[in-house]
């Protein structure tokens, strides 16, 4: 989900997290510690690195001014990957940011989050408010996660090989084999760890805090993204010219959105 720019920002070595289960989170940090914290997730079979880093944020929001600190989500990155479905629900993914937030001993903090990690970044918010004043939800569809991937299709092809003939499932498994490091038999579990539990994001309880909803001109969820949107009370919308849901990050009219609403918290 990124599209490179140069320069890039030095990537640290990870710091690693414990979360309740006893998974290793992978973390880094760029910026002063006093300044102004972003969390920053990135979205589905992609990284830290790959969705903040590589496309810029990380660079453009320490040069203004802002400590960023960026998580690998479990079955991501450097971060430990379960294989059981049951370890990625809504309620895990979101427990695993407040126990960063907890060791980084934060009390609150500005989020920036990707696709999945726009839908995980939404529960964070209305889930523990105090802990976020200010978000910015980047492709966040108005359903379950990954609901259009096809999980039998996609779990055929990484044990055997198997065809894909579902062309949103094929995407999705392109955008995973893209990224070194990525087991596709862990992305798989967690697309359906998203379907247990109740994962799709409830505009009848929305964030109350500042959002910025920002999605591709081209994304198959923009109509969607601006109903979310609508449902929050102070939610505003950034629609990013030319720019489907894979590439969208890379877009520096959206970091500059993102950066420019950041800063007036």
């Amino acid at each position: 989900m990124s599209s490179a720019v140069s320069p890039l920002t030095e990537m640290p070595s990870p710091k690693f997290v414990m979360s309740a289960e006893g998974h290793r989170i992978a973390t880094y940090s760029w910026g002063e510690d006093a300044a102004p914290t972003v969390l920053c997730v990135h979205g589905f079979a992609s990284n830290c690195r790959d969705n903040w880093v590589d496309t810029g944020w990380v660079r453009d929001l320490t040069r203004a001014g802002f400590r960023v600190l960026g998580v690998d989500q479990r079955g991501h990155g450097a971060s430990d990957k379960p294989h059981d479905p049951l370890g990625y629900t809504m309620e895990a993914l979101v427990g695993d940011l407040l126990i960063v937030l907890d060791t980084y001993v934060l009390d609150s903090v500005h989020y920036a989050g990707y696709s999945l990690g726009g839908r995980v970044g939404w529960q964070l918010l209305v889930d523990a408010p105090d802990r976020v004043t200010r978000g910015v939800l980047g492709g966040i569809p108005d359903g379950r996660p990954l609901a259009r991937l096809d999980i039998d299709q996609a779990r055929a092809y990484a044990e055997s090989g198997a065809p894909i003939n579902d062309r949103v499932t094929q995407n999705y498994v392109t955008l995973a084999e893209r990224v070194a490091g990525n087991d596709l038999g862990v992305l798989v579990a967690l697309a359906e760890g998203m379907r247990l539990g109740d994962a799709d994001p409830d505009p009848a309880r929305p964030p109350q805090q500042p959002v910025l909803f920002a999605t591709g001109s081209e994304d198959a969820i923009l109509a969607r993204s601006r109903h979310l949107a609508s449902a929050a009370p102070r939610g505003e919308f950034v629609e990013i010219p030319r720019r489907h849901h894979f590439n969208t990050p890379g877009s520096k009219i959206f970091r500059a959105a993102a950066t420019a609403f950041l800063s007036q918290g």
